[in-house]
């Protein structure tokens, strides 16, 4: 079995581990090694704005289902997680949010995480940030994840907006400033009409650093220790299973499904979960795989009178069009990520904080799973869901096989706030749909359909229609508790040279998307690891 030696091996070639690639080969006397098991984000639909559409059901997935959702209508719901260098930032909707301070002063001072305030993880997300049209004290402007404002939203886009500040919204321009509440344009990650994954920000320049080496189709099979020390991994790879060893540390970067799966696999986890699959247990750690936390989706999907949105370009001599007009200028339909205009707001009255995030897609059917228009026909999309959901689920191996997936439990709407607040969300989108400014557009609402009137019926709609809004976290909690995975330096608690530095870490769901806070976490975990700490 071929080995290798390495100062640091990262495993995950996500948002978190380019980061950690990038920042940890910057010191000279380090040799980083990266693990993939994807491929190279060479695909064009990775760099193109449009292609997020193309890519939550491709091959650049896992595949993932969840467990029948027992309080979801029993359904086996898509659960995609990326498999490609970059991960999600390589096939998301290149949304750019934060959440607001409140979230990470939770952590802190109500989640046992000391060191991860707000005013203590600022500084990682304005290092981190590139923005190219809002430099103020919220805002980064040289850091490798580049953002922009959207140089032309869609038409559809445009009324939304509009029909939010008629429903008595107030317009917001900045989403990540000093106030979330809101309607507007999101900033999204793209630079100059391209994505700015971290794949592309932070790994492209670190590239041709002489001791960095990124392996992708490496499909890690399992920690190696000796004793209670980390030493190495080992992990497949065209074919071969190969080991590489390190003399500092092993860093686990591979998601909030991955992460636990390689860390039970490793016997690392819930004593008799991996006995009963015949797994040697190395250490008892019931909260390996527990916590799991995820924004769970409703869609509200409307048909218009007209083909007004991007569904016209499903026409092929129009996406011909598009797709020359952006070779040629980067800007037109393939320009637009679809989802362009987003709202925060609150659910009721008694609500000081949003506890509901919505994103308007310019189109129909654009995600995998989400029910379309008829025939011929151009729709919009209004998605919503709660921001701090109160059930959680959990991750558990199937089998102890590493090609196997995992058994992923969410527990969508496990708790009755969640169906509750889902449910508030949904009647706002159909009040904001009905505004003068969107409403001369829509022919009907296909779902939920007018039959869906009471409060009953539209709690069954939520708990039949909901799904993943792709931001899992919390499966490899960090806190100061001794039932936390990980301690405040993402440490794994018993056990030396062995961290791990992703969404699987958060103590909890922050109120946004999770591609920024997860850039913020890697970032700070790279002066851990360079200062020893």
């Amino acid at each position: 079995m071929p080995q290798a030696e390495y100062s640091h091996i990262i495993v995950g070639g996500g948002t978190a581990g380019c980061v950690l690639a990038a920042r940890l080969s910057e010191e000279t006397a380090n040799n980083v090694l990266l693990l993939e098991a994807g491929g190279r984000d060479w695909h064009p639909y990775v760099h193109m704005p449009v292609g997020f559409a193309k890519m939550t059901g491709s091959g650049m997935t896992w595949g993932y289902k969840t467990e029948p959702q027992r309080h979801a209508g029993n359904r086996r719901i898509p659960y995609a997680q990326a498999r490609v260098l970059g991960g999600g930032s390589s096939i998301n909707a290149e949304v750019f949010t934060r959440g607001v301070p409140a979230d990470y002063d939770r952590w802190a001072n109500e989640e046992g995480c000391p060191g991860w305030a707000f005013e203590d993880v600022m500084p990682y997300f304005l290092r981190s940030e590139g923005n190219t049209a809002l430099s103020d004290a919220w805002h980064g402007t040289d850091g490798p994840l580049g953002v922009s404002n959207i140089a032309n939203p869609q038409p559809m886009t445009r009324a939304f907006v509009m029909a939010c500040q008629q429903y008595g919204i107030p317009y917001n321009h900045d989403f990540n400033g000093a106030r979330q509440v809101g309607v507007g344009y999101y900033q999204l990650n793209v630079v100059e009409g391209r994505r700015c994954s971290a794949a592309r920000g932070y790994l492209d320049p670190a590239r041709r650093r002489p001791n960095l080496k990124v392996v992708t189709g490496a499909l890690s099979q399992k920690l190696i220790f000796e004793g209670h020390r980390a030493r190495g991994v080992a992990y497949l790879h065209r074919g071969q299973l190969q080991t590489a060893n390190a003399d500092c540390e092993v860093v686990v970067t591979a998601g909030a499904i991955g992460s636990p799966k390689l860390m039970m696999i490793s016997g690392i986890g819930p004593a008799d979960h991996l006995r009963s699959l015949g797994i040697e247990v190395r250490a008892d750690v019931p909260e390996v795989g527990a916590n799991l936390a995820d924004h769970v989706n409703i869609d509200l999907v409307a048909e218009l009178h007209d083909h007004e949105s991007l569904d016209r370009y499903r026409k092929p001599h129009l996406a011909a069009w598009a797709g020359l007009q952006y070779a040629l200028f980067r800007t037109g339909p393939v320009a637009s990520n679809v989802v362009e205009g987003g709202l925060f707001w609150c659910s009721g009255e008694d609500r000081s904080t949003p506890d509901l995030q919505f994103h308007f897609l310019a189109g129909a059917a654009a995600e995998d799973g989400v029910g379309g228009v008829a025939p011929g026909r151009s729709g919009i999309t209004l998605n919503c869901y709660g921001l701090r959901p109160k059930a959680r689920g959990t991750v558990r191996l199937a089998s102890p096989d590493p090609l196997q997936a995992p058994l992923i439990d969410p527990n969508f709407m496990g708790h009755a706030e969640d169906v509750d607040t889902t449910a508030r969300g949904l009647k706002i989108s159909r009040d904001i749909f009905s505004q003068p400014a969107l409403a001369k557009y829509v022919r009907r609402i296909v779902l939920p359909d007018e039959t869906v009137k009471s409060d009953a019926e539209l709690e069954d709609f939520v708990r039949n229609h909901c799904r993943t809004s792709y931001h899992p976290v919390g499966t490899c909690r960090m806190g100061s508790d001794d039932g936390s995975v990980v301690d405040t330096q993402l440490k794994v608690r018993g056990f030396e040279g062995l961290r791990i530095c992703d969404s699987s870490v958060f103590p909890s769901l922050i109120g946004s998307n999770t591609n920024a806070p997860t850039a913020m976490v890697a970032e700070k975990a790279s002066d851990l690891i360079r200062n020893g700490q």
